[in-house]
Formats: C-alpha cells, structure tokens, sequence
C-alpha cells in the first residue's frame, strides 16, 4: 500500500524555489532515504509532508489524507525528529517523553512505561533527571528521535538523526529502527551515504529542488552508469565535476 505520495509538490520562498514540482511514492512499511547536497530541498519537503510548511502548489496524500485539507488527520498520523532538536529545555528527559505520549494520547502510565521503553532503546536511561539543556548534542538529537517515536506512528520523518552521534549511539538508534521498519514508514536524510546504502529500501536523490532519480542502491548505480554509490550520488546531483 501506498504510504505517501506528493503530486508536483512545490515551495517558493521570495522568488527561489526551494521544492520543484516534486512527485513520488513511499510505500507503506519502507524505509525510505532522500538525499542531497546542502540545500537540495530536502528539509523544506518534509516540513511541508508535516503540515509545517504550506506547499504553493501540489499536494501529498499520507496514508490517504490530504496535507491541504485533511492535516490534522494526517498530523495524528505522524511525528518528526526536525534537524534542529525538538526538546522542551527546561524539562528533564522523561518529562520530555511522557509529555509527548500525553499528547498524543496515552494516560499517565502508559506515558511513563512508553518513556521508559525508549529511553532504554536509546541508551537514555541513566539519564532520564537530567534537564534537557544540560544534555550534550548528541544526547540531545537521541531524545528529540525517541520523542519521534513513542507515539508510535505510522509515518516517522528524521531529518539528519544521526547528526552527531557517536558510532555507539548510530548503532543502537538504527536496531530500534530496524525494529519498527515494515509497521512503520520512515522517511529520513542523512548525509551519511553509507548509512543510506545499508539501511534504505529505496533511495530519492534531489538536486536544486528537483528529484533526480529515485530507487534501490543497485538502480541509482545503473542510472548514474557507476560502481560505488558515492560515485552514483556525486554524478546525479552534479556535484561529480566540482571534485
């Protein structure tokens, strides 16, 4: 089944393009990879795929709702890890977890044995009364994925979530994730290239706003005509020539 699909879906800011008439499917249950260099689009399509970002023209259907006039259904549907930490500061780490699970609907006990859940996957435990703010960057991008997922949703966006991680820390976030990839649809972007290649069903690769292709590892290889993936990537997003 089809989880998302954006229609020509597109963004200006001021007379720049940030999203160009972007048009694809992500399968329900795929784990999902959208790549680019630095200002591809990326972070813009997600936000708008959030119903954080109003699109100019388009529009995508998640798991059937509309993010034009259906986006609180689709809101209920979802939840992201943004690029920039979404933490509560002033809260301490379980507080942060058990506050998401209360919006998102579970009672007082259930938001507690749901905090600890992830605070254990994501090695947060031994920290769960220290304050948000005290907490390192990498620490702080570990809690932002776990309040991500503990309203278990059906369509999880991570925009850079291993940004900062020690190897430890990647290893254990990417088993989590392995364990909810096929109940859950993650979309994320990483510039890690080989965390893509080894994790993601199907890859998208955009350039100025644009996709430019979109499939397994093994297609963008044959698409692009080279043996590497990092080969592949550097020629579609024209980047290959500036080397």
């Amino acid at each position: 089944m089809t989880a998302i699909q954006t229609v020509n879906l597109t963004k200006d800011f001021k007379g720049r393009r940030a999203v160009d008439n972007l048009s694809l499917t992500i399968n329900e249950g795929e784990v999902f990879a959208l790549l680019g260099t630095n200002g591809a689009g990326k972070t813009t399509a997600i936000k708008m795929l959030c119903c954080l970002l109003a699109p100019t023209s388009g529009d995508a259907l998640l798991l059937g709702d509309s993010i034009l006039t259906s986006p609180d259904a689709v809101k209920q549907k979802i939840n992201i890890s943004p690029q920039e930490t979404a933490v509560a500061p002033k809260l301490s780490v379980v507080e942060n977890l058990e506050f998401m699970a209360r919006i998102y609907g579970s009672d007082k006990h259930e938001a507690r044995a749901r905090a600890e859940e992830m605070m254990e996957a994501l090695r947060l435990t031994d920290r769960a009364k220290d304050r948000a703010k005290s907490l390192s960057g990498g620490l702080q991008r570990r809690l932002s994925v776990a309040m991500a997922l503990i309203s278990r949703p059906k369509v999880v966006f991570l925009d850079e979530p291993t940004l900062g991680l020690d190897v430890g820390s990647r290893r254990d976030l990417w088993e989590t994730l392995n364990g909810i990839r096929g109940d859950t649809t993650i979309v994320l972007t990483t510039h890690y290239l080989e965390e893509a290649e080894a994790h993601a069903d199907r890859i998208a690769i955009m350039h100025a706003g644009k996709l430019q292709a979109i499939g397994t590892v093994q297609e963008l290889k044959q698409t692009a005509g080279k043996e590497t993936f990092e080969d592949a990537f550097l020629a579609l997003t024209g980047t290959e020539e500036q080397r």
